[in-house]
């Protein structure tokens, strides 16, 4: 039994005893010790630190909402009041209206509170100045939305989409094949979904081209089979435009390639013309200085093995060499994850390879994939990865494959991914309204197509290995 005096005012013990005596009145903390381990059985338990929580879903930013009387091109009848909810599902055509639908319910879709740009820098430093808005606020000039990629994540196909086989007549497979690429068919022009890995002009040793196998299983009925208005290159995919006439094809081409070309003493036709755009997604090796802007680069070609190759290079500066002038207007979507960034370029000239030696040399971000312009990129890339950092708290973290998610061939996780340049967007005039079935051409349109739209706009799917590359980077795991 312990006896304890009671201390007289003033007798205080001191030194050791007085430690000895505050300790009890307030105890240290305990010492820091390694996790304990305790093993029953087959069954070990580990008691370590708390996992860290959910991490927060990258962002993506729309363009600003434009300016004018049809901010919508493409639609029957303009709009007088946009919504939110209206400019999401515009911008993202190919996806489920419920999906773009369950992120506004969820409040995940975010505004700008100020007109100031949105940098890398006030990102990781908290300034985002952002505000969640619903579904029905009304959109004005100049406004951006900003809402998690998930919007866009789409079914993923497990086996590679590719023509089943090369041969010169195709076979019943792909006709049906082809046939399930057109996303759009009138009395003067098909569009298609170009898959990856498909050459567009055929020659002696190239059988599945595009144009041929187009030829052979899209006429649908005409004596002349679509003609190519404008070329993709082999490894890239998305929206490709073909002319099911004569007229149509002429006019569409020169269209693609001098706007003032194509324009004719028809205001109605000219207006159409001008509001001509195409959009390609693209995931590039690192991130442009600038969020946004236009790249100014002319281009010339160089032959190589005795003129048997021949690249595309930014031009000299005396333009001595045959110089073509390069316009490209580019603009980030995103943060940088696992050293890659996604980008949106628009070109607004349309020459070789334009798009991949903007970004590979002019840029400094060549595109995942493209082992032509980017080779030496590729393999710093896969030998130094370099950290990256979370949008909102700033802090670096490393990117794993969620599980459960297979790495499909061609993804940017692979061990050599497939080119992910894709054509995703397109709006070009509605020429079967100017055109009758006989290739008689109306200035203001036919009389019996009045309730058609001037303009046309097109929305095509990533392909699979682009998809996977998505889905992954749009996860932050540790």
């Amino acid at each position: 039994m312990l006896l304890c005096r009671r201390r007289r005012v003033g007798q205080w013990p001191a030194g050791a005893a007085l430690r000895r005596w505050l300790s009890r009145l307030a105890p240290p903390a305990p010492a820091e010790a390694d996790p304990v381990v305790r093993v029953d059985g087959n069954n070990v338990a580990r008691l370590g630190k708390r996992k860290p929580g959910p991490r927060p879903r990258q962002l993506l930013s729309l363009p600003p909402f434009p300016a004018g009387d049809d901010p919508l091109p493409g639609r029957k009848v303009a709009p007088r009041r946009v919504t939110a909810v209206s400019w999401v599902k515009h911008y993202f055509a190919d996806v489920p209206q419920e999906v773009v639908q369950a992120h506004f319910n969820k409040r995940l879709v975010y505004s700008e509170c100020s007109a100031h740009e949105v940098s890398v820098e006030s990102i990781k430093g908290q300034k985002h100045h952002f505000k969640k808005i619903k579904h029905n606020e009304a959109m004005g000039p100049g406004m951006r939305i900003h809402l998690p990629v998930s919007v866009a994540e789409g079914k993923i196909k497990k086996r590679y989409e590719t023509i089943p086989t090369a041969t010169l007549h195709p076979n019943k497979d792909e006709i049906e094949y082809l046939r399930r690429l057109v996303i759009h068919r009138d009395s003067a022009i098909l569009v298609l979904n170009k898959p990856p890995k498909v050459p567009m002009k055929g020659h002696l040793p190239v059988h599945n081209s595009m144009d041929v196998l187009a030829a052979a299983a899209l006429s649908y009925g005409n004596e002349e089979g679509p003609k190519l208005v404008h070329r993709l290159d082999r490894e890239s995919s998305g929206l490709l435009l073909m002319g099911r006439t004569k007229e149509s094809f002429t006019r569409l081409h020169w269209l693609f390639t001098s706007l003032n070309l194509a324009k004719t003493t028809s205001q109605v036709w000219n207006a159409a013309c001008e509001a001509y755009m195409q959009r390609y997604w693209a995931l590039v090796i690192g991130t442009p200085k600038e969020r946004e802007g236009i790249i100014s680069a002319p281009i010339s070609k160089v032959l190589l093995d005795d003129g048997k190759a021949e690249r595309v290079i930014l031009a000299h500066p005396s333009g001595i060499d045959g110089a073509q002038e390069a316009l490209t207007a580019y603009r980030v979507m995103g943060p940088t994850i696992n050293g890659c960034s996604w980008i949106e370029l628009r070109p607004l000239t349309g020459r070789k390879h334009q798009l991949r030696v903007h970004c590979a040399e002019a840029l400094g971000t060549p595109i995942v994939g493209d082992y032509k312009y980017g080779w030496f990129v590729h393999q710093r890339w896969k030998q130094n990865p370099q950290p990256d950092f979370e949008p909102f708290t700033g802090e670096p973290y490393k990117l794993r494959r969620p599980e459960g998610m297979e790495i499909q061939k061609g993804s940017a996780l692979s061990k050599v991914p497939l080119l992910h340049l894709h054509c995703r967007e397109m709006v070009i005039p509605n020429i079967a309204k100017f055109l009758s079935s006989t290739g008689e051409w109306h200035e203001n349109g036919a009389p019996w197509s009045k309730e058609k739209p001037n303009l046309l706009r097109f929305i095509a799917p990533m392909p699979a290995h682009m998809k996977i590359s998505w889905n992954i980077m749009s996860s932050y795991l540790v």
